[in-house]
Order: structure tokens, then C-alpha cells, then sequence
């Protein structure tokens, strides 16, 4: 082949690509899959900042619940299947183009994603204590109550079990389930126009149905207080 037409041939696929770069979503999608994994990664292998504690400090001596209200699975079903469900429903009453329903699937999960990396980015930076640290920690027999101690005095031996309970700050459950039900919550609102003046979607019976997801992401971030995994500071700046 002559040179002139190789280079031709090249420009040619360089051109396509980026009219195909600028033209959909795929550094959406790139950015996505890049986030993604690097959240499943630092699941796996980033372990938290273990700040000192005392041995009797009431804060850190609240029991551990075994069973949770909402548990990881559960927050999974309500702040992200549940709104993907509502939303395709939604989209598919309303006859939406393709376009729409990518574009909204995509940002719903480009919403929890970002959320989640960031949360657990600063959760193990921080590495606050959990209310339930001690019954995690089980304190060796002779460690000094009125002195500042390390995760060294812990006995505990279940891996995960110890060092999740420096990861209080933020709260996981509350920032998730508001990005997912928070997302359907602004998107339902943007739909049914409670915003325009003349649209005739000031009522209150659609700004309810705007607040039902959000009532149902502050009823997650609360359970996180009632099973101590969290106090009222970490659920509300999450």
C-alpha cells in the first residue's frame, strides 16, 4: 500500500473515532467503568486510618447489632433497583427515545458510584470510630481505661469485622440511598414540573410524590442510628 493512502486510511479512523468520542457517551461510560472499578478495588484492599480511642469512652460502648434493619443488600434493592425500576416504568409510560433512557439509566448509576467512591474514600481516610467499636474491638484483659490506646488491644480476629468499625464517618447507607432515591426524588420533580409557575405542577399532591423517595432515603440513614453503626453526625453529613 503507498504511503499517501496508509496515512489517508489512518486519518480517516482517527476522524471516526472522534466523531464517535464527541457524539455519544462513551468517556461517560469510560469514566464510569474507571470509577467502578476503582471503588471495587479500594473495597478490597483499602483499609481504614485506626485512630486511638479509650477503653471507656462511652461514645465507642454501644453493642453490636448482629442483625441489621437495612442491611448492604437491602440498601442496594431500595436506593438502586427500586429507583432503576420506577424509572424505566416511568420512561417506557411516556414513550421516552432511546436517548432518554440511556441517558437517564447512565446517570442514575453514574450518581451511586461517584457517591460510593467518594464516601469510602473519605471513610478510610478519616477512620472514625463506630458507636459499636468496643464489641467489635473485645479490649484485651489489663488495657488501662484513662489512656489512649491503638487497634493493637483488640482480640477480636474476624478481619473485616474489627477494621469496619473505623469506618463511621460518613455514613455509607445514608449518602447511597440518597443518591439513588435522591436521584429519582430530583428526577421525578424535573418530570412533573413542580417548579414552573405555569405548568400547573405547583400542587401538593406532586411535590409528595417528589418526597416519598427522599422520606424513604432519611428512613435508611436513621436505622443507621438505631443499629449503632452510626451517630446522628455521621448520617446527616453524609
Amino acid at each position: 500500500m503507498a504511503p499517501g493512502r496508509s496515512a489517508s486510511s489512518g486519518n480517516a479512523a482517527a476522524s471516526a473515532f472522534s466523531r464517535f468520542w464527541k457524539r455519544t457517551h462513551a468517556p461517560d461510560y469510560l469514566g464510569f467503568a474507571i470509577l467502578l472499578g476503582t471503588w471495587m478495588l479500594m473495597l478490597v484492599f483499602l483499609e481504614p486510618f485506626h485512630r486511638m480511642f479509650f477503653i471507656n469512652d462511652l461514645r465507642i460502648s454501644y453493642p453490636h447489632a448482629e442483625v441489621e434493619r437495612v442491611p448492604v443488600y437491602m440498601n442496594f434493592v431500595y436506593a438502586l433497583f427500586v429507583p432503576l425500576g420506577v424509572l424505566i416504568i416511568y420512561n417506557l409510560m411516556t414513550k421516552a427515545s432511546p436517548h432518554k433512557h440511556e441517558v437517564t439509566y447512565l446517570s442514575l448509576g453514574i450518581s451511586v458510584i461517584m457517591t460510593s467512591f467518594i464516601t469510602d474514600l473519605i471513610k478510610n481516610a478519616v477512620g472514625r470510630p463506630r458507636p459499636d467499636l468496643l464489641a467489635r474491638c473485645k479490649p484485651a484483659a489489663g488495657t488501662k481505661p484513662d489512656m489512649l490506646v491503638t487497634i493493637d488491644v483488640c482480640t477480636e480476629k474476624a478481619h473485616h469485622l474489627l477494621h469496619d468499625g473505623w469506618r463511621s464517618f460518613p455514613s455509607g447507607h445514608s449518602s447511597f440511598s440518597f443518591a439513588g432515591l435522591g436521584f429519582l426524588s430530583i428526577f421525578l420533580a424535573g418530570q412533573l414540573h413542580i417548579f414552573r409557575h405555569n405548568s400547573g405542577g405547583r400542587d401538593l399532591s406532586r411535590a409528595l410524590i417528589c418526597l416519598v423517595p427522599l422520606l424513604g432515603a432519611a428512613l435508611i440513614a436513621i436505622s443507621r442510628c438505631e443499629d449503632y453503626r452510626h451517630d446522628v453526625y455521621d448520617t446527616t453529613l453524609a
